[in-house]
């Protein structure tokens, strides 16, 4: 079922649009079948269970943190992931930077928008992310690559339009500024239910969990 899942997906993508498998709490074997069936990308919410899977597949697949980045896994994360969508403060940051700064690496970032405005979610309010990204743009050891955005979760895709709207809107401005160590390259929006919305908005990366792996088992 993955690997026919996966196949549909990346049938009908256009080819500059790249998939992340959103693997939270999937097994070994789930990963490894949607690897095998054309999966590049990893997304994964949590470190400990980054780590896990990471051991077992290594890096025949590129790796991107899609959650709530904790201070303390930072240390940890820098070493694993090959992108870090989820950055939302100069804090956050600035221990990516030094962590990575310690192993000699430049990590590839996002910057995560709240673009739903939405007080119980991660991201930077859509009015403060080009000063967020002056900021973080000053940091040796990170590349601002983009932007990322969840959007209020809702059961009509089209609901979704609107704030995929603005985020592409917020990224074409900050393209425009040409900020050093800047690179608005990569705008990742989207999930199962409203990634076909997000690529008309101008989405270059979508993450989909349910449509590749199905509902998941919470027993």
């Amino acid at each position: 079922m993955i690997k026919e899942n996966v196949k549909q997906i990346l049938e009908k993508l256009p080819k500059d649009v790249f998939l992340v498998a959103a693997a939270k709490t999937r097994t070994i074997e789930e990963i490894l079948e949607a690897i095998d069936a054309g999966v590049k990308i990893i997304g994964e919410n949590y470190i400990q269970e980054a780590i896990n899977v990471f051991e077992a597949i290594g890096e025949k697949v590129k790796w991107h943190f899609i959650g709530k980045l904790q201070k303390n896994k930072i240390k940890k994360a820098v070493k694993i992931f090959d992108m870090i969508e989820t950055v939302d403060s100069v804090k956050l940051a600035r221990e990516i930077d030094k962590r990575c700064n310690e192993i000699n690496k430049i990590m590839a970032v996002l910057i995560e928008i709240n673009s739903g405005r939405e007080p119980q979610k991660s991201g930077v309010l859509p009015e403060d992310a080009e000063k967020l990204i002056e900021e973080v743009s000053d940091f040796p050891n990170i590349r601002v690559m983009g932007l990322m955005t969840m959007g209020p979760f809702a059961g009509n895709p089209e609901d979704a339009r609107p704030y995929f709207k603005e985020t592409k809107k917020i990224f074409d401005k900050i393209r425009e500024i040409d900020l050093p160590n800047v690179e608005m390259r990569y705008l990742s929006m989207g999930m199962t239910n409203s990634y076909q919305i997000a690529i008309e908005e101008g989405a270059n990366i979508i993450r989909i969990g349910t449509k590749i792996f199905g509902l998941r088992d919470y027993k």
